[in-house]
């Protein structure tokens, strides 16, 4: 019954193969044997078609195969694959390194920065505390000094009351927490700068390291260290290359040398080489920044001491500017004191990998290999193709980039990390390639060639020889690293429902626990005791105020309308009627008129009213 390798089959794997090598005494992480499945399932030999269902039987024969690989310590290729796992889990570049520094040291200062912020000190002495942990804040988010040394706090408090007197104490806490944290980290830079200054008028400075001439003098040393091992390497590399190019030229020699484990050491040196590379660009880097700070901190101290010395009184806005500036350049030359630490340890712990050159192939060894022998350097190399490049005419449909043709020449994104396209798959040699002779555009791909014929050979047929390439990096996995062929392998698994793990084999990420807290009160505690959210007793409340039993409804009235009252009258409109008679005659009967007088009452208590009747008679009309 066939068994569908999900991700959890593939975890099985990676597990069983881990414990089965930790049992035997070899301990391997986790990442190291996922990346050796992958070796292992990429491998031809081992006959695995990523494209079907793995059985039982082929989980338990990848799992051996794994465990006997991983215990096979005489393999450079281990070496290699464990030098890669190593500094893709460890290497950062500045920006990342700095960054992560950055975030510890917040992440260790916060407690006390929280205890600062949250304080509503109410007496002297609870005033007393939160003022001497802002000195503690400022020394230690510094880094000048120690904490227990009694002469670099009273040195840190001298500083801060020339700026902070502890009366000024009670506008900082009034301010929001934001503002408090930006205030502490002023305070950070200015008394920085202020203990700055005074170790360079030899008034203080107890504590504080002279970081520029530890880094003059360390710099050159540790670029020397890389570019040392660096040499070495490249020996080895050199050395390993001609043996194996004599294997390629006398059959003979071939069966001589085909037990060992050439092409496997040259990858692992060639890897070596690489990283060793990036270092030493690392180091440059700080080398060149170390020159420009040194230059901008002196000029910003003489800046300091000629506005400051023999004078009663400095202006702020000239002072604390420059203090701020030599807090910010010494801080820098602190992250180069980092950086440096870290290139040191990098270099020291990559020397690991390279023991099993030093056992395969001992010095003795490779000097009477190297008998008769040619060792060519990568400059020897590039020398002797120079001038020789390639025809453009004999080519039809092929895109050549030449120095003088093409923007940007230098900065052409080269395959194979500039080695020899050809080289790779036919012969296994990682050989220089020279741009010089000519850059193929392939596909929106350049590479480069270490020979003329190397590059018309492959021309013919690029896609064949690249194929040749990725063959070749099946069967010996550093190379997908080292040639940076990531974009040719697609899945890290025996079937094709893996590819959506190949982040977590291919270049696993860095994990590690955190954890955030949320402040309870970020604003200071303003409790309203009268405050109060039920609607019903909001309208008690309402009710009580309005206490609508005991008032009385008042008026008043104008002058307008002083004894006038509201009066209407309705008028009739006559009839437009005729009659024809013999004679004329009218009649009118009188009109009812009839009054009411004393409603308006008068002198006397009881209101006394008449009617008057002047309606006339109808006899008299």
């Amino acid at each position: 019954m066939p068994w569908d390798p999900s991700e959890g089959v593939i975890k099985h794997i990676i597990r069983q193969a881990g414990q089965q090598c930790a049992a035997q005494g070899h301990h391997v992480s986790e990442t190291v044997v996922a990346l050796m499945v992958k070796a292992v399932v990429l491998d031809p030999k081992n006959d695995f078609n990523v494209d079907q269902i793995l059985t039982k039987q082929d989980v338990q024969n990848l799992i051996q195969l794994c465990v006997s690989r991983l215990l096979d310590t005489t393999n450079p290729s281990l070496s290699t694959i464990k030098m890669q796992v190593y500094f893709d889990l460890n290497y950062a570049n500045r920006a990342e390194l700095l960054r992560e520094h950055r975030r510890v040291l917040e992440g260790r200062l916060a407690p006390l920065l929280r205890n600062i912020t949250d304080s509503y000190p109410r007496t002297q002495e609870e005033m007393k505390n939160v003022y001497e942990m802002i000195v503690s804040y400022v020394l230690l988010s510094s880094g000048l000094g120690s904490p227990t040394d009694i002469e670099v706090v009273r040195e840190v408090i001298a500083a801060l009351q020339s700026i902070f007197p502890q009366t000024a104490l009670v506008s900082l806490l009034s301010l929001s927490k934001r503002d408090k944290e930006q205030q502490l980290k002023n305070l950070t830079m200015l008394v920085t700068g202020i203990r700055l200054y005074n170790k360079e008028c030899g008034k203080g400075g107890k504590g504080i390291d002279d970081l520029p001439a530890i880094l003059n003098e360390a710099i050159p040393s540790a670029t020397q260290c890389i570019e040392d091992h660096l040499n070495a390497c490249l020996v080895l590399a050199y050395r390993y290359t001609a043996l194996l190019e004599s294997m390629h030229e006398d059959e003979d020699r071939c069966k001589q040398l085909s037990s060992l484990k050439l092409k496997e050491a040259l990858f692992n040196v060639r890897q070596y080489e690489a990283f060793l590379r990036i270092l030493l660009s690392d180091a440059v880097t700080s080398r060149q920044e170390i020159a420009k700070m040194n230059v901008e901190f002196t000029a910003t101290m003489r800046k300091l001491k000629s506005t400051i010395q023999n004078k009663a009184s400095v202006d702020t806005k000239e002072a604390f500017p420059l203090f701020v500036a030599a807090f910010n350049l010494w801080s820098r030359f602190q992250d180069e004191i980092l950086l440096l630490s870290f290139l040191t340890n990098m270099t020291n712990s990559l020397q690991q990998f390279l023991e099993t050159q030093s056992q395969l192939f001992p010095e003795e060894l490779l000097t009477s290999l190297l008998e008769g022998v040619t060792v060519k350097t990568d400059k020897a190399r590039i020398r002797e193709t120079t001038g020789k490049r390639v025809d453009v005419s004999d080519f039809e449909n092929q895109e050549w980039l030449f120095p003088e043709t093409a923007t940007n020449f230098d900065d052409s994104l080269i395959q194979y990390h500039g080695f020899c396209a050809h080289a790779i798959g036919v012969k296994g040699l990682t050989l220089p390639g020279n741009p010089a002779i000519g850059i193929l555009k392939h596909k929106d791909r350049c590479y480069v060639f270490s020979s003329k014929e190397s590059a018309y050979i492959f021309a013919q047929d690029p896609d064949k020889f690249i194929q040749l390439n990725v063959e070749k990096a099946k069967e010996h996995a550093e190379l997908i690293q080292l040639l940076d062929l990531h974009h040719q392998f697609g899945y890290l698994a025996p079937h094709v429902q893996l590819r959506s793990t190949d982040k977590l084999l291919m270049k696993p990420s860095t994990k590690r626990d955190s954890g955030t807290q949320t402040d309870t009160h970020i604003l200071p505690p303003t409790i309203v005791k009268s405050y109060e959210w039920n609607e019903w007793e909001m309208r008690r409340e309402a009710i009580k105020l309005a206490n609508l039993r005991r008032k009385l409804t008042h008026s008043m009235q104008t002058h307008l309308s002083h004894l006038r009252r509201e009066s209407c009258t309705q008028v009739y409109l006559p009839k437009d009627v005729s009659t024809q008679t013999k004679r004329d005659s009218s009649s009118n009967v009188p009109r009812p008129q009839i009054f009411l007088a004393g409603l308006r009452g008068g002198s006397s208590a009881a209101t006394e009213m008449v009617k008057v009747d002047l309606t006339r008679p109808i006899d008299k009309d």
